[in-house]
């Protein structure tokens, strides 16, 4: 078995719950990510041996507490490569989700995979978080290691729906790295839950790994 095929194996150990579908497309998205890593450094050149049980894995574990209505709407700040919004618009087919980026080249990127992808449910913004529409908002806005969590918070709190019946509560999910209590000891917040990814996931490694959710 090569390392490529073990790779998407303990993945699908992972996350039993996804479709032979969604596993399909996860595979051409991350084929399209190393045939672009090529040109432009979207994720670390010393990472792509282990793209898919460090990077993608590490997206996938919102898949585990992440239920979301159909039409749900959801903003991926800082996307990048497209992690994790992508993965996550093949997981979840019924949400609408909107990837933001301040840098054209990545945007571009992320344009073309969304395309070759033929993601229907995925619009792609050039911008800063503070430049969307005032009255504009959203069920879940994402970030993975955007910034400090009190600047993330304070970009995007303004733009989170209320009452809508997903699971956990409408808010921010953001995945981060290291100590997020030093971050949080002055601001004054609180998160709803925060999720040990290493304790949830512990064969993939990912490490000292958070996902940690605002109630707003």
């Amino acid at each position: 078995m090569s390392e490529s095929e073990n790779s998407w194996n303990l993945l699908e150990q992972w996350f039993p719950e996804l479709s032979p579908e969604i596993w399909q497309q996860l595979k051409e998205y991350t084929a399209l990510l190393r045939e672009w890593n090529e040109k432009i450094n979207l994720v670390s050149r010393k990472d792509m041996d282990r793209l898919e049980t460090k990077h993608l894995a590490h997206c996938l574990t919102i898949t585990n507490i992440l239920r979301l209505m159909p039409k749900a709407q959801i903003l991926d700040v800082g996307t990048g490569g497209g992690l994790p919004g992508i993965p996550l618009a093949i997981c979840y087919p019924q949400a609408r989700f909107t990837l933001l980026d301040s840098i054209g080249k990545k945007v571009m990127v992320v344009e073309d995979m969304v395309q070759r992808l033929d993601l229907k449910n995925v619009e792609i913004r050039r911008g800063r978080v503070e430049e969307l529409p005032k009255k504009k908002t959203y069920d879940f806005i994402i970030g993975r290691a955007v910034t400090a969590l009190p600047t993330f918070f304070g970009w995007v709190s303004n733009k989170i729906r209320k009452g809508a019946r997903n699971s956990p509560a409408n808010g921010i999910l953001y995945l981060k790295g290291g100590d997020y209590t030093e971050e949080l000891k002055s601001s004054g917040l609180h998160p709803a839950k925060v999720w040990n990814l290493d304790e949830s996931l512990p064969q993939a490694g990912l490490g000292e790994k958070y996902l940690i959710h605002f109630k707003i």
